[in-house]
């Protein structure tokens, strides 16, 4: 269980567990680094907000919330922005998060990532064991910087992870029926 992902839900009134989430990292520098969350809106979340249990946590440091604001009125510009939720963090909050993915990307000192995080409904860090581009095949975390890979990657993974809920509905459904 990941405690830092509990204190987040009970500070921020959100909840992980039962959604889909893709978690990312403003930093300090949001309105530099827009073009990747302007991506992420087009190819992830466009795509994505119609299903019930989707979200994205866009997590920046308290001290940028006017900027976070920005972007947020931004990408609400042509985007029904109800399954956006801006985090507010402090700077040690946010890097416990980060380092709690247990994963070998890091933060820039801005406290930005370029990748955002899949996460599943029971809190897994979800990615691939086999990318082929990747030296040792393991990928967590989908460069949001790069259309290409939102589009080929993050938005079949998370297709992929629909279908399963979908298909452990409809076997609990059958299962239920039969008794």
């Amino acid at each position: 269980k990941n405690v830092i992902l509990d204190e987040l839900e009970s500070n921020h009134s959100i909840s992980f567990k039962d959604h889909i989430s893709v978690l990312c990292f403003l930093g300090d520098n949001i309105e530099q680094k827009k073009g990747g969350f302007f991506n992420l809106n087009q190819k992830i979340y466009k795509e994505f907000y119609g299903y019930r249990p989707f979200q994205i946590i866009a997590v920046y440091p308290k001290e940028y919330q006017n900027d976070a604001i920005n972007l947020k009125s931004k990408l609400g510009a042509f985007t029904d922005m109800s399954k956006w939720k801006f985090i507010s963090m402090d700077t040690n909050e946010i890097r416990l998060l980060h380092k709690n993915l247990q994963i070998n990307d890091s933060l820039d000192t801005s406290l930005y990532s370029k990748k955002a995080y899949l996460l599943d409904k029971e809190l897994n860090l979800r990615g691939r064991n086999n990318d082929k581009d990747y030296d040792n095949g393991i990928m967590f975390g989908y460069n949001i910087e790069s259309v290409a890979e939102l589009n080929n990657k993050m938005e079949d993974d998370i297709k992929v992870l629909l279908y399963e809920y979908r298909a452990a509905f409809k076997n609990k459904n059958k299962a239920s029926r039969k008794n």
